[in-house]
């Protein structure tokens, strides 16, 4: 991806020497190495997990349909209910 020569790494060190000093040179270059090293690190457990997720195998929609149905199905006797449908149930709402 990024093609990084010895020649750019040169400048990039006299760069950083010149702005941030020899004082705070190291402890920045610490800093950077513990972020890229966290960032592998995160980028491999990503990796990992959607690998697992590739490799799980199809799981059986059936209950999530039923469960989907059944959320549905509750959603539409409150909705009617509060229009003053009848419920389901056969017992009717006292309104004045």
């Amino acid at each position: 991806m990024f093609e990084v020569g010895f020649s750019e790494l040169l400048l990039v060190g006299v760069v950083a020497l010149l702005v941030l000093g020899p004082e705070r040179l190291p402890v920045a270059a610490r800093t950077l190495g513990r972020g890229l090293g966290q960032a592998r690190r995160a980028m491999n457990g990503l990796r990992a997990q959607m690998e697992r997720e590739i490799d799980m195998p199809n799981l059986d929609s059936a209950p999530l349909q039923r469960l989907e149905q059944e959320i549905r199905q509750g959603i539409s006797l409150k909705a009617e209910s509060a229009n003053g449908i009848v419920p389901a149930t056969g017992v009717r709402e006292n309104t004045p």
